[in-house]
């Protein structure tokens, strides 16, 4: 099944592997290039042709296999590498630094925690998202009682985790506290989340 460009099953195999086909492709159009193009004009043609595929609707890929997640990853280090000009087997972690890309599950994380800042905070925030958003009530005085956090469900199972109601609080309550109240800063909270998850630890960007 397939609904705006997204196959639609289980693990989104499929869906993630027509993207990094179509990744690929765009990819190795650039390297046939390459040695015409500045650096500033490859990166901008590897993020309008290739970086946009991989985040059209990345959200959905929250909770996926990591299998199903390397698949892009491999595609967005390989893109880093050509517009780099940096050795095959070279390590992709420092060359997506350099270029300020974050990896692909961070790139998934940031879009669910961008989704669910929208979905708290502004009035023509979707009713089918916004919804599903409830703010945790705590029954005794915390420390962290005036943090804005968010509740998330009892699931049973790592499927169930993967919808957005589970997702959303999730992703939230893993961010700092500094960015969860910084709710009517849209462009400072926008900064500061990619900031977060460049930050955080980077795994199996290696290959």
């Amino acid at each position: 099944m397939k609904a705006l460009g997204v196959v639609l099953d289980l693990a989104f195999q499929k869906h993630v592997m027509a993207a990094a086909r179509s990744c690929n492709y765009h990819s190795q159009a650039i390297h046939h290039i390459r040695h015409l193009l500045s650096r500033e004009l490859a990166s901008t043609l590897a993020c309008s042709l290739i970086l946009t595929r991989m985040d059209y609707c990345n959200s959905v890929l929250y909770g996926t296999p990591s299998s199903s997640i390397q698949i892009l990853q491999r595609a967005q280090n390989n893109a880093a590498r050509i517009i780099l000009r940096a050795p095959r087997r070279c390590h992709a972690r420092p060359l997506l630094r350099n270029l300020h890309w974050l990896p692909i599950q961070h790139r998934i994380e940031y879009e669910v925690a961008v989704l669910t800042f929208k979905s708290r905070s502004s009035t023509t925030a979707p009713t089918y998202l916004s919804r599903h958003i409830k703010a945790r009530v705590s029954e005794r005085t915390l420390r962290s009682s005036t943090t804005p956090l968010l509740d998330k469900p009892f699931t049973r199972t790592d499927f169930a985790n993967r919808a957005f109601r589970c997702a959303a609080p999730t992703v939230w309550n893993s961010l700092p506290e500094t960015i969860i109240r910084c709710a009517t800063h849209c462009l400072y909270l926008s900064l500061s989340l990619r900031r977060t998850f460049s930050t955080r630890p980077l795994t199996n960007t290696h290959d």
